[in-house]
């Protein structure tokens, strides 16, 4: 039973995602979830605030101008729904449970926005810092205020360096800004301790899959390729797999 809570409140949060992915790169107050098209103002009934249900009830269309409903919002509803699922299985703590949840909604919005709008957005980055240093790093067994702090003072730095070195070898836009505010807001949720060896491992996921990319020509020297995602993604897993990650290193 505890599974499918999880999985439902997974559900729901995906879709609070794909509404703030929506809205907040628009510079638009999150609202009522609405029909994509730039020229349709229709806004769904509750039947339709999820896109699962949309697909359902609508047949994968708006009502009032027949626009197709995007593949985006039903994969973020299905992947946030099957990692939350996942998650009484993966942390055991009930009290660290919703902390690991939160983190991990955060992290995913920002991959779903940088994919889609290129885009690490301040007013997502920076309260979630705050929150995470002044708030919640009490309720975890391996972070406190002045271990977050301190974590994200060095995601900071660690990565703007990266940041200047990028944009002065390779040009500007190399890396992102935003990059760095993840990696500061990366270093507040998991502390001191995590970060450096987060941000390594996002940088060879990032070498990783850039590289295969290139290699099957899904992308090529030109593209733009989001280095967010991969950073974030790094930050799930050590999440969830952090102390194991460390213990094998060092181990």
């Amino acid at each position: 039973m505890i599974y499918l809570i999880w999985t439902l409140i997974g559900l729901i949060v995906g879709g609070i995602i794909n509404v703030l992915a929506d809205d907040l790169p628009e510079r638009r107050m999150p609202s009522i979830p609405h029909c994509h098209s730039e020229t349709c103002d229709y806004r769904y009934s509750p039947a339709g605030w999820l896109a699962l249900f949309r697909s359902v009830f609508y047949r994968g269309k708006c009502p009032k101008c027949g626009t197709a409903e995007r593949a985006r919002p039903i994969i973020t509803e299905v992947a946030t729904a099957t990692t939350f699922g996942l998650l009484p299985l993966l942390i055991a703590d009930p009290m660290q449970r919703p902390i690991i949840a939160f983190y991990l909604a955060v992290l995913i919005l920002i991959i779903v926005i940088d994919m889609e709008y290129r885009l690490i957005l301040h007013v997502v980055t920076v309260p979630v810092t705050l929150l995470a240093i002044l708030g919640l790093s009490w309720f975890l067994p391996e972070n406190n205020i002045p271990l977050a702090a301190l974590g994200a003072l060095t995601g900071f730095i660690f990565f703007y360096i990266l940041y200047w070195l990028g944009n002065r070898f390779y040009g500007q836009g190399a890396l992102g800004f935003g990059d760095v505010t993840l990696s500061m807001t990366m270093g507040a949720m998991l502390g001191l301790t995590f970060i450096v060896p987060t941000l390594i491992i996002g940088i060879l996921i990032g070498g990783v899959l850039s590289s295969l990319l290139l290699l099957t020509r899904i992308a090529n020297r030109s593209s733009y390729i989001p280095y967010g995602p991969f950073l974030a993604l790094a930050g799930m897993i050590m999440l969830i797999w952090g102390r194991p990650i460390l213990n094998w290193y060092f181990g």
